[in-house]
């Protein structure tokens, strides 16, 4: 990682906010009055949002309702489609999205609220549709953990995503909504390969053990699968075999994947970084994602954005639908259990 400036983090820089008229630059590297490039630590902000379950409207994302107990994440990984979100708090797409973290404080209390509304009927929600409920700063806050024990209280189904092996800790909570079939965790993993996962996702546990959270899970009966994404073509796309079949040896029961897209202002960040990280690579790894995008690095089209199109992304589809078979994963469906979903038996039990 010699080439990149800031070691440990993802994006080498921020880019302007769109949604603001004015921005400051480092336009002159020789001048005087200077300022010295550091490494910037990482901030906190506690915030209290009104609402937080949020319904998701596009068809192409496997998800109906998505809660997210935190905005920006610590994980900086540099592909992160989360990224432009940030900017609607007044922050940059870049290093600000992994430096400046909002703790979305009064999450539990804003869950038990929307479970207890009378038109809720336990549709099955994403934990981290958004950013990682699993990132470092949920060891100090332990929200997902208050949000967990909350939908058990409720028999309020729950999926996750994650690649925090923090997670761990809370198996017991895990286990208890598992054994009522309202819990499924995806893990995700898109390289084996350390010096990837270095540059990719520079503050995220290695591949390695990733695996071992997808095993101790399944040892435990907890449901799991993996989400290969986002594929890089020309980076992580050869490794589609050898993570399909790592998982599958873990315990992993099913697999997606995603082509990276760099929507909004991630097209900069991304390129910027890939300069940086593989400048011997660099328009190698550019085009490919261009050509599974029309052209571009980014597609709108429901569900084409997510596979891609063109002949690398078909290459793509086939390779990996094939090591699905090979390895026995999405065989059974996997549907959560919303019949067990019972507000007014919490409210009750609230009297006493």
């Amino acid at each position: 990682m010699e080439n990149l400036v800031f070691k440990g983090r993802g994006a080498q820089g921020n880019v302007p906010n769109v949604f603001l008229n004015e921005s400051y630059a480092k336009e002159h590297p020789e001048g005087i009055d200077d300022w010295e490039e550091t490494d910037p630590k990482t901030q906190f902000t506690l915030v209290h949002p009104k609402t937080i379950v949020n319904k998701v409207n596009s068809p192409d994302v496997g998800m109906e309702y998505s809660l997210n107990p935190y905005q920006g994440c610590e994980h900086g990984c540099i592909y992160c489609y989360a990224r432009n979100s940030h900017q609607y708090w007044g922050y940059s797409a870049g290093l600000d999205f992994e430096t400046k973290i909002l703790v979305k404080q009064n999450s539990p209390k804003l869950f038990k609220e929307f479970l207890n509304k009378k038109s809720w009927t336990g549709t099955p929600i994403s934990l981290s549709g958004n950013t990682d409920c699993y990132q470092p700063i949920e060891r100090k806050f332990k929200l997902t953990q208050a949000l967990l024990k909350i939908a058990l209280d409720y028999h309020q189904p729950i999926s996750i995503i994650t690649k925090n092996s923090l997670i761990l800790r809370d198996i017991e909570l895990l286990k208890a909504l598992a054994s009522k079939n309202l819990c499924v965790v995806f893990i995700s993993i898109n390289s084996l390969t350390e010096n990837s996962r270095l540059k990719l996702e520079p503050r995220t546990v290695t591949a390695k053990q990733r695996l071992k959270v997808i095993e101790t899970l399944t040892k435990h009966g907890i449901p799991v699968g993996i989400m290969c994404a986002p594929i890089i073509p020309g980076l992580t796309e050869h490794e589609i075999p050898n993570v399909l079949k790592a998982a599958s040896k873990a315990g992993a029961k099913w697999a997606g994947y995603t082509i990276v897209r760099l929507n909004g202002e991630i097209g900069k960040i991304f390129k910027n970084w890939l300069l940086q990280a593989f400048p011997e690579r660099a328009d190698k790894i550019w085009h490919q994602i261009q050509s599974c995008h029309h052209g571009q690095v980014n597609d709108s089209e429901f569900v084409n954005r997510m596979k891609g199109t063109g002949n690398v992304a078909e290459i793509i589809n086939k390779t990996f639908k094939l090591h699905c078979r090979r390895n026995n994963l999405n065989i059974d469906p996997q549907v959560l259990d919303s019949s067990l979903f019972n507000a007014k038996q919490q409210n009750q039990l609230s009297l006493f």
